[in-house]
């Protein structure tokens, strides 16, 4: 503490202290919430990786909440918030405003509770969380584009049932419960030195972060955001709770508009970064966990490695907890992730070359591919066109190639054998070209 001394006077001056408001949940309530969720959760694994620690120089060790009940955290924070209802509530059932996880960890505890449970999720929610949610017992109806949207619906159903509404994330009894994680994981690794925690809401950094602090106050807790949805980096550079107006992003788990009033007063006051990181960083995340660790995460669940993968965050030489939060990913998007992946990684390449309209032409050119042992995925051509000479067509060829070095490689023979050709660009690319 600075103690002031104003010589002029002869005065000793204390400076004012700042008084920290008192948190709306507590490490008492972590533990509460840990004793009754014990018998009824998985006490997911934590594994370290070499893989990583080699990639990024943290030692990096994975929680894989991903297998938990429900395909994700939320299962906990739902299960214990349905426990503390009153027997008129059970009566009156529930109801919540889900992107998919929260919906199915509602689902679940109201089936063992017997009680009616109506979800609503966003129109583009993944197919498999809708399925899954349905399969467990709950009626789902589905609106608007965004969380927000479904949540502003909800509230009107909500109105009109006189069902208990289950907050996904700013609620005490949830906060508490999705707090039980960071227990779980300082319980295993108690010499942990940071944290690395997905944002959407905030529910679960929040209950982690008061549970982290009590435990351990020196660890470092930074949480993570979608760079289409950075709704609490938002908040924080304001200073208050803000709402984004629009918000794009692949990881559908952590794509809320605003963070609760609750959760930011606890960012706030425990956690020490919030940082951003791109769908392009978060689907290299998703494809090297399928690829190297065998694991299949969503998007939000992945996007704490992405942080450190990406560079976002160095933590050289730290021991540093990555909770794998959510695993509820549609196969559909799973294949277009991987298309998308092997394409920016150089093992899809779509080449554009023309030749002359006579037969030969073709196999000739695909000669000199099949001589680098590349594998031709698909073939199309144009012939009509005002940009075409007479007698001349233009060839789409897609390729499966090893590596940037290959397609390159690849590039430079086609030219030494006299052909027109150069890569497939997008759109944007070609815009940019033309400028």
């Amino acid at each position: 503490m600075l103690i002031e001394h104003d010589s002029t006077t002869g005065t000793t001056r204390l400076p004012a202290l700042v008084e920290t408001p008192p948190l709306p949940v507590t490490i008492a309530d972590i533990w509460q919430a840990y004793k009754f969720l014990k018998p009824i959760m998985h006490h997911t694994p934590l594994t370290p990786s070499r893989t990583y620690q080699r990639m990024t120089g943290a030692d990096v060790y994975l929680k894989a909440e991903h297998l938990q009940r429900g395909g994700s955290f939320k299962a906990r924070g739902a299960a214990y918030k349905i426990s503390r209802l009153t027997p008129e509530q059970y009566k009156a059932g529930v109801i919540a405003a889900s992107a998919g996880n929260h919906a199915q960890g509602v689902a679940i505890a109201a089936a063992q509770h017997q009680i009616p449970c109506t979800i609503v999720m966003p129109e583009g929610a993944p197919l498999a969380k809708v399925v899954a949610t349905q399969e467990y017992g709950a009626t789902v109806e589905l609106y608007g584009s965004t969380y927000d949207d479904a949540y502003k619906y909800c509230c009107e159903l909500q109105r009109e049932s006189g069902a208990t509404f289950i907050h996904a994330f700013d609620d005490p009894d949830v906060i508490a419960g999705q707090g039980t994680l960071g227990l779980e994981m300082l319980n295993d690794l108690p010499d942990a030195d940071a944290i690395l925690v997905p944002i959407g809401g905030g529910g679960l950094i929040a209950g982690i972060a008061i549970a982290a602090r009590a435990l351990k106050p020196d660890i470092k807790i930074i949480g993570v955001q979608a760079a289409g949805a950075p709704s609490c980096r938002a908040s924080l550079d304001g200073g208050t709770p803000v709402t984004l107006p629009a918000i794009s992003t692949i990881a559908d788990g952590i794509a809320t508009k605003r963070p609760g009033e609750l959760t930011f007063s606890i960012i706030k006051q425990l956690v020490d970064d919030v940082v951003l990181v791109s769908d392009e960083d978060i689907i290299k995340a998703v494809l090297l966990l399928m690829e190297r660790s065998k694991m299949v995460v969503e998007g939000a669940g992945a996007i704490g490695l992405a942080a450190l993968l990406s560079g976002v965050i160095k933590l050289p030489g730290k021991k540093v907890l990555v909770p794998l939060t959510g695993g509820n990913i549609d196969i559909n998007l799973v294949g277009r992730f991987i298309e998308h992946g092997l394409a920016v990684s150089g093992r899809y390449f779509v080449i554009h070359t023309r030749l002359d309209d006579k037969p030969g032409e073709l196999m000739r050119l695909l000669n000199v591919i099949a001589e680098m042992r590349i594998n031709v995925i698909d073939v199309r051509y144009q012939r009509i066109t005002e940009r075409l000479p007479i007698m001349q067509r233009e060839e789409t060829i897609t390729l499966e190639t090893r590596n940037r070095a290959q397609c390159e490689e690849l590039l430079r023979r086609l030219r030494a054998a006299g052909y027109m050709v150069e890569e497939a660009q997008s759109f944007d690319d070609e815009h940019d070209a033309r400028r």
